[in-house]
C-alpha cells in the first residue's frame, strides 16, 4: 500500500511539473490592456534613441547639387536552399530558379548627408542579415546605420534558411548560417558599389492609383493602393527607378518550389527594357493587402501580367515629370523597443508565455528609419505594415505636401502592424490574433514615432499642429 502511494505521488508530482512548465513556456496568460504606452520605459527608450540618431542629419533651405549612384546584385543562393514565406513547404529544399533573385541599391547624397535606399528579392531582411551588411559596409565606406534603408519585397520565393529559432524554422526551414553569409556579402557590395558610382544627377517623383491591382484580404476596408515612383537620372544619360507598392506576391502559392522574385520581379524586368535603365522595387504597407492580378490561366501568366501593367503604368506616368538637381537628401534610422510579448493563438483573454517569445526567437526590439528625398518622405517599420493604418498616415502627410512612402521590413520583424480599433475584435483574425506581437497600442506607438520623425525631417511643418 506504502509502495502504491509513493508512486502515485510521484505521477502526481510529474505532472504537477509538467502542467507548470507548459503554463510557464507556452501559457495561457491572461492579456494585458493597458494602453498607456508613454509612461513606459520602452518609449522612453525609444525616444531618446531617435533623438541621438535623428541629430545627426542636416535640413537646409540650400540643398546641393544632387548625385546618384546605383548598382545590382544577383543574390540567388544555391538550389536545395529552402523557400521562405509558406510554412506549408516544410522546410522543403527549392528544386530550381524560375527568375534571378536581386539586391539594387540608389545612394542619394545633397552634399551633406547621404542615404542608401535598398531593395531585396526577400520575404524580410533579418536582423542578423542586416547587421552584418552595416558591419562590411563600413568597412569600405563611411556609411553609417542611419544612412542604410533597408526594404524586402516580400516574395514568398526568395531563400529561407536565415533565422534561428523556432519561428525561422517553421517560416524558412532549418537555420543555415552559409545563406545568411551569402546575403549579407551580395547586400553589401550593392551598398558599396552604388555609393562609389555616385555623380551628378537629377529627380523626379509621382504615383498613380493602382487600386485594380490590390485588395484588403483581411476585411472590407480600402488599403494604400498607391503605385509610387522615383526617377533619377545622371548626366550621363542612365535612369533609375524606384518604385513601391504594398500587395504581397504571393500570387505563387506554397506548391512553388524554385526562386522567383514573383510580380515585383517582373516589373523589374519590364521598366528595365527600356535602355540604360535599372529598376528597384521596395515593398510597401504589405500587411492586409493582398495582389489582384489580371486574369490568366495560371500563375506563371498572373505574375508576368500584374508586373508588365504595374511597369507600364510607371512609365506612362513619368512621360511629364518636372526634375529637380538640388533637394534636401536627410535620414536616420534607430532601435525601437517593443512592448511586452502578447500572442493571442485562440481568445482575445489569453495569450501565450513571455517565455515563447524567446523560445520562437521573437525580438523585443526593431528598426524604426525614417528617409527625406525632396518632398519625399520614406518610413521604414520593422512589421508586416497595415495598409489600412498606412492609407491614413499618408494622407495626414499629404495636408502638408509631404509625399509619404511607407515600406515594411526594416531590417528586422515584430510581425504584423495592424490598426488599434480591432485589437479587440472578435474572432480574431491570423492578423490580430496569431500575427500581432506586441499589444493593444502598437499602432498609436508606431504614429508617436511617426509624427516625430516627420517634424524632425520637415521642421518647417511644426506649426501644423502635429
Amino acid at each position: 500500500m506504502a509502495r502504491l502511494k509513493k508512486i502515485l505521488l510521484v505521477i502526481i508530482v510529474v505532472i504537477l511539473l509538467l502542467v507548470g512548465t507548459f503554463l510557464l513556456v507556452i501559457g495561457p496568460w491572461p492579456v494585458y490592456r493597458t494602453t498607456d504606452f508613454k509612461s513606459a520605459r520602452y518609449y522612453q527608450k525609444s525616444i531618446d534613441e531617435l533623438q541621438a540618431s535623428a541629430r545627426k542629419t542636416h535640413i537646409s533651405d540650400s540643398p546641393g547639387l544632387l548625385k546618384a549612384g546605383w548598382s545590382s546584385q544577383i543574390i540567388t543562393p544555391p538550389i536545395g536552399t529552402p523557400l521562405g514565406g509558406y510554412s506549408a513547404r516544410n522546410g522543403k529544399p527549392s528544386t530550381g530558379v524560375h527568375d534571378e533573385l536581386y539586391a539594387k541599391a540608389i545612394a542619394l547624397s545633397d552634399g551633406e548627408d547621404t542615404v542608401v535606399i535598398v531593395g531585396t528579392d526577400l520575404l524580410l531582411v533579418p536582423p542578423n542579415i542586416a547587421e552584418k551588411v552595416r558591419q562590411q559596409v563600413g568597412q569600405k565606406t563611411p556609411l553609417t546605420s542611419e544612412q542604410l534603408y533597408f526594404t524586402a519585397s516580400h516574395t514568398h520565393c526568395g531563400p529561407g534558411a536565415w533565422a534561428p529559432g523556432v519561428a525561422g524554422k517553421i517560416t524558412g526551414g532549418k537555420y543555415n548560417p552559409a545563406v545568411v553569409e551569402h546575403l549579407a556579402k551580395y547586400i553589401a557590395e550593392a551598398i558599396i558599389e552604388a555609393y562609389n558610382k555616385m555623380e551628378p544627377a537629377k529627380i523626379a517623383t509621382g504615383n498613380v492609383d493602382a487600386g485594380d491591382f490590390i485588395r484588403n484580404r483581411t476585411r472590407k476596408e480600402p488599403v494604400d493602393s498607391d503605385l509610387n515612383f522615383m526617377v533619377v537620372e545622371q548626366n550621363s544619360g542612365n535612369r533609375c527607378y524606384v518604385v513601391r507598392f504594398s500587395a504581397h506576391p504571393t500570387n505563387y502559392d506554397d506548391d512553388m518550389m524554385q526562386f522567383s522574385a514573383e510580380y515585383p520581379g517582373a516589373l523589374q524586368r519590364f521598366i528595365e527594357h527600356q535602355p540604360k535603365t535599372t529598376a528597384i522595387y521596395l515593398g510597401g504597407a504589405l500587411g492586409s493587402s493582398g495582389p489582384r492580378a489580371p486574369d490568366a490561366p495560371d500563375a506563371e501568366s498572373r505574375v508576368l501580367a500584374m508586373g508588365n501593367q504595374l511597369g507600364q503604368l510607371v512609365l506612362d506616368n513619368s512621360q511629364s515629370l518636372t526634375f529637380e538637381d538640388h533637394v534636401e537628401v536627410a535620414s536616420f534610422a534607430f532601435l525601437v523597443y517593443m512592448p511586452p510579448f502578447q500572442v493571442r493563438p485562440v481568445s482575445i483573454k489569453w495569450r501565450l508565455s513571455p517565455l515563447a517569445g524567446k523560445i520562437m526567437g521573437v525580438p523585443p526590439y526593431g528598426w524604426f528609419q525614417a528617409c527625406r528625398v525632396g518632398d519625399v518622405l520614406l518610413v521604414g517599420l520593422p512589421f508586416d505594415f497595415s495598409g489600412e493604418i498606412s492609407r491614413v498616415w499618408k494622407m495626414t502627410a499629404g495636408t502638408m505636401d509631404i509625399d509619404l512612402w511607407t515600406t515594411s521590413f526594416s531590417g528586422a520583424y515584430c510581425g504584423y502592424l495592424s490598426p488599434d480599433r480591432y485589437y479587440w475584435q472578435e474572432p480574431l483574425n491570423y492578423e490580430t490574433g496569431l500575427m500581432s506581437w506586441f499589444g493593444p497600442s502598437c499602432e498609436a506607438f508606431m504614429k508617436d514615432l511617426f509624427e516625430k520623425s516627420m517634424l524632425t525631417l520637415f521642421p518647417n511643418i511644426k506649426q501644423a499642429g502635429l
